[in-house]
């Protein structure tokens, strides 16, 4: 029994401080601004937007995104793809959607230099070659499909709201079983460390961002060198946002989910394997950030189903301090489960099989946890096709 309550005792130790922290940014979900809604272009957005797509073997998936950009009204001036020499005929692509919309071009990037990752290095190739013309510079990817409507409603957030900056959480398309239960999961590990989307961070290392739309204004970005800062990072989009938001301006993280649909990976293993790599942040955070992260996740995320796993056969003969370490863990889960309703919007189940999964989602978060530890540990060596060393 000494034994039971000094480690329920160090448990509460570890958890409390982590717990508090939690409802700090859980409360401040009802304060944020609601989901953006598609909207019609003004004159005065005429030609104000040239969007930049990076690619590599996007064959079997950016159709959906060319199609979304040319429903886009007089507010997109280009489309310029930035091709890394892709073997499936992803340029064909583009220059076949082309012919039906003129502001389609596509083009090759330099080969990649010492120091750079492929998406930052394309984005950057992107922008040195887009049209100066242009007061905004919107990012996109591949595996992203806007709604009609995406491009103006930023414009006029941004406009507003005097942004100079904005990035969007989308509504993920989800298909196979391992999926609808693992992603949610690690969905998860980002909206407990960081702000909801739609509030504003306090401080510049904080600051969350999603390069599959991510619009910065053109003279914002040259003033910080393009993608420069963020040339090594693996999680370029958050690397160069925090960059932004410590040179002064404005960084907006909103919610997107009624403007822009992703089908990111397929399945649970593509899933672990590549968003997994990069959801630890490191690149774009001090170590003593990301492995408080982690202690973070670990104390409010993975812990609570192994605390009750453990200790509740325990149950009716506990002292005191095993006790509250239950109830604390409970009342953990319970959160967990009831963040569910909150982010069930930001999925789109329509093609998915086993979608009934998604509720049991926590019961992978000790999993998700694992998979950001192991990322924090080591860079990775590739990366959408490409080896570094």
């Amino acid at each position: 029994m000494i034994l039971e309550s000094f480690t329920a005792l160090l448990l509460l130790a570890i958890q409390l401080p982590a717990v508090a922290i939690l409802l700090s940014r859980l409360l401040k979900g009802p304060q944020r601004q609601p989901p953006i809604q598609p909207q019609k272009p003004t004159l005065d957005m005429l030609g104000s937007v040239s969007v930049v797509v990076p690619t590599l073997n996007e064959a079997e998936r950016i159709s959906p995104l060319l199609q979304g950009l040319s429903r886009q009204s007089y507010e997109l001036r280009e489309v310029l793809v930035v091709d890394s020499n892709s073997v499936d005929g992803t340029a064909d692509l583009v220059k076949t959607a082309q012919i039906q919309d003129p502001r389609f071009r596509v083009m090759t990037d330099d080969p990649l230099p010492t120091g750079w990752v492929g998406r930052p290095w394309a984005l950057h190739n992107g922008f040195i070659h887009s049209c100066e013309g242009s007061e905004w510079f919107l990012g996109m990817d591949a595996d992203t499909q806007p709604h009609p409507g995406l491009v103006a409603s930023l414009v006029n957030i941004a406009t507003t709201q005097g942004y100079d900056l904005i990035s969007l959480s989308p509504q993920f398309i989800l298909k196979y079983p391992g999926e609808c239960w693992l992603q949610p999961a690690l969905l998860m590990t980002l909206l407990y460390r960081f702000e909801p989307a739609g509030i504003n961070a306090d401080q510049p290392e904080r600051v969350m961002a999603n390069g599959q739309c991510f619009l910065c204004r053109r003279s914002v970005l040259a003033a910080v060198s393009g993608y420069m800062s963020a040339k090594s990072s693996f999680c370029d989009d958050v690397t160069l946002a925090r960059n932004i938001a410590a040179a002064g301006f404005k960084v907006g993280f909103l919610d997107g989910a009624k403007v822009l649909k992703v089908r990111m990976y397929e399945g649970a293993v593509e899933t672990w394997n590549e968003w997994g790599r990069s959801l630890d942040l490191k690149d774009a955070a001090p170590a003593t950030q990301t492995w408080g992260d982690i202690w973070f996740l670990v104390s409010v995320q993975a812990l609570p189903l192994v605390v009750l796993f453990i200790f509740l056969p325990w149950l009716p003969s506990v002292s005191l301090t095993v006790s509250l370490l239950l109830g604390l863990n409970s009342f953990l889960l319970l959160i967990r489960f009831g963040m569910l309703f909150a982010i069930a919007s930001s999925y789109d189940f329509s093609q998915a099989k086993g979608s009934w999964l998604f509720w049991l989602s926590p019961l992978a978060d000790p999993l998700a946890v694992f998979r950001i530890l192991l990322s924090a540990l080591k860079k990775p060596k590739k990366w959408r096709g490409r080896k570094y060393s």
